[in-house]
């Protein structure tokens, strides 16, 4: 190869480094700046996510929360930040991969890349309101049955949680659901890579059911009413994949006899 050739190579190189720079200092930028906004509205953000909390104990006056170190709340605030910073930086992030990965794309593939790109934050966000309105109630309300009056010779045994441990509970349940969500989007796009397939997946029923209700088990806390709650519209995701996943077959089998016929 002379040094012409070598050259020729190394310039296409030099501008796709330069655009994936530009797109990553636009990616930072936004979730820096979504940052900032979360973190000085952060006090409202966590007076949103104790909503759940309040469903299951009835009024805000009841709940009681506590942090037992100095710098916990201000930590504490700052993950909130990351986490809402993250949510709200995703679109622009995401359109920003698209943009740097779609020019390498044939037009049919960007076509077929974009109602996923489209529906991963659609179902990522389906998950957190049904952990939002659902599931985190129903975890509150188990949590909250184990209070013990006092009287009668027994201790009183009342539920006073570190606003940290709240928060961490409220995520992990949110990533574990929008993540379990995104179960249609994993098995189609399987589907279309050629992977899978309907008949597959049919077969496959009862295994993917205990595997479900595995994961729900090590991604939630340790009671059932979460991991039942997790493991059910993950089975359920399942059966739309099958379905989703048919009348992908079934359009690919029409494409092949339109071009048969030609």
């Amino acid at each position: 190869m002379s040094q012409e050739d070598i050259d020729a190579t190394r310039a296409p190189l030099i501008e796709h480094l330069v655009e994936l720079r530009s797109r990553l200092i636009k990616s930072i930028l936004a979730f820096v700046v979504a940052f900032a906004v979360c973190f000085s509205v952060a006090g409202h953000i966590f007076n949103l996510l104790l909503v759940p909390y309040e469903i299951a104990a009835g009024s805000a006056e009841a709940i009681r929360l506590q942090y037992t170190a100095p710098q916990e709340f201000f930590i504490t605030q700052i993950k909130l930040a990351m986490f809402g910073a993250g949510f709200i930086s995703f679109p622009l992030v995401a359109n920003q991969i698209y943009k740097f990965v779609a020019p390498g794309l044939y037009k049919n593939e960007r076509s077929a890349f974009l109602p996923y790109l489209i529906a991963t934050p659609v179902l990522f966000l389906m998950g957190a309101a049904f952990v939002y309105f659902v599931a985190m109630p129903l975890a509150m309300r188990f949590f909250l049955s184990m209070q013990q009056a006092g009287g009668d010779g027994h201790a009183s045994i009342e539920l006073i949680a570190k606003t940290s441990e709240y928060l961490s509970l409220v995520m992990t349940l949110i990533f574990a659901f929008g993540i379990c969500f995104q179960t249609p989007v994993i098995l189609t796009l399987l589907a279309r890579a050629g992977f899978i397939d309907s008949a597959w997946l049919i077969s496959k029923r009862r295994y993917a059911i205990v595997v479900v209700f595995a994961v729900a088990a090590v991604l939630t806390p340790p009671d059932v009413i979460s991991q039942v709650a997790l493991a059910l519209p993950t089975v359920l995701l399942y059966e739309a994949s099958i379905f989703v996943v048919k009348m992908i077959e079934k359009k690919r089998a029409q494409a092949e006899a339109e071009e048969k016929s030609e």
